[in-house]
């Protein structure tokens, strides 16, 4: 059995992977979502990320057609009190913003598509700089005292508010930030290494990254003169035109060949033993990309291999 992680000073333990729920209703249509999440929880997985507007970019869909599979899935299965589900707000087409009232409303209609009456983990998909954290944070709370969220995150958010948030949480006695999303991978250390990651480790909060596998770039199936098809192919090449792309790949082939495991296994094995991080996400569209992503539960890299690694990538 897997050892769960503690995510930061909350009482939620996840499995040392998140399955990204981004491609249930885009690239995973409900049966294919359905079986993903039915193999990543038989091998015991039990954190899953969404968000209210996955994925209201592809035409004809409106926001929420993931909460709604995740939703229809944990009815039919009766396991809600068994997975822990992220999901986040702000980016709806009918839910912009992080005003009081904005996220409040949208809060309930993820509760509506989930088919629950709490969500465990939610968060502030973009920071609205011009909205104040008092006004953010209040909303958040009162969510918390209503027991329709248990704990509160926040992704792509600066330091600064990051840390103003936390400090009037702390001055008001109200529900305090616990996790972190940042971009954050092996080819983009840049947004949360530094300022963020420092803050995390001293306010006590578990960093759960987004495109860990940078658009696929880091599974190892983009090599210089290969044509992949995937509706990231685009955002995954262009780390193969860098200089650091190419150091981080030849990095891991040599450390995945000395564990005889996947490439995509080491590139998450990195990320989980990083300061601070409880568990990357990663997505799979079929049942066959589970197996390489829930590997990282069992492979531990030596202090050369993670030093190898973290200086290709620097």
């Amino acid at each position: 059995m897997t050892s769960l992680r503690k995510l930061g000073s909350s009482d939620l333990e996840v499995f040392p992977l998140a399955l990204g729920g981004n491609v249930f209703g885009w690239t995973a249509d409900e049966t294919q979502s359905f079986a993903v999440l039915d193999a990543y929880t038989a091998a015991g997985g039990n954190f899953v990320d969404t968000a209210d507007s996955y994925s209201a970019w592809v035409e004809g869909n409106a926001g929420g057609e993931s909460e709604t599979i995740i939703g229809k899935w944990l009815k039919a299965r009766g396991n809600r009190s068994d997975v822990v589900i992220a999901t986040k707000v702000s980016q709806h087409p009918d839910y912009q913003g992080l005003s009081a009232a904005n996220i409040k409303a949208a809060a309930d209609a993820s509760l509506r598509r989930l088919g629950t009456d709490h969500i465990d983990l939610y968060y502030t998909h973009f920071d609205k700089p011009e909205v104040p954290v008092e006004e953010i944070i209040g909303a958040l709370d009162e969510l918390v005292t209503a027991g329709k969220v248990r704990h509160i995150a926040a992704s792509n958010i600066s330091a600064e508010r990051l840390k103003a948030s936390l400090d009037f949480s702390d001055r008001e006695g109200l529900a305090r930030y616990v996790a972190l999303q940042p971009h954050y991978n092996l080819v983009s250390r840049d947004t949360y290494e530094g300022g963020l990651s420092d803050l995390a480790e001293r306010e006590g909060l578990a960093a759960v990254p987004y495109y860990a596998l940078a658009s696929g770039f880091l599974t190892g199936k983009y090599r210089p003169g290969t044509t992949v098809e995937s509706p990231r192919a685009g955002g995954a090449a262009r780390y193969l035109d860098t200089e650091r792309g190419r150091r981080v790949l030849a990095a891991l082939d040599e450390v995945a060949a000395a564990h005889d495991a996947p490439v995509a296994t080491v590139a998450l094995a990195w990320l989980a033993a990083r300061p601070t991080v409880a568990a990357p996400i990663a997505s799979a569209r079929t049942v066959e990309q589970l197996p390489a992503l829930l590997k990282v539960a069992e492979l531990t890299l030596t202090e050369e291999e993670l030093a190898r690694l973290t200086a290709a990538s620097a």
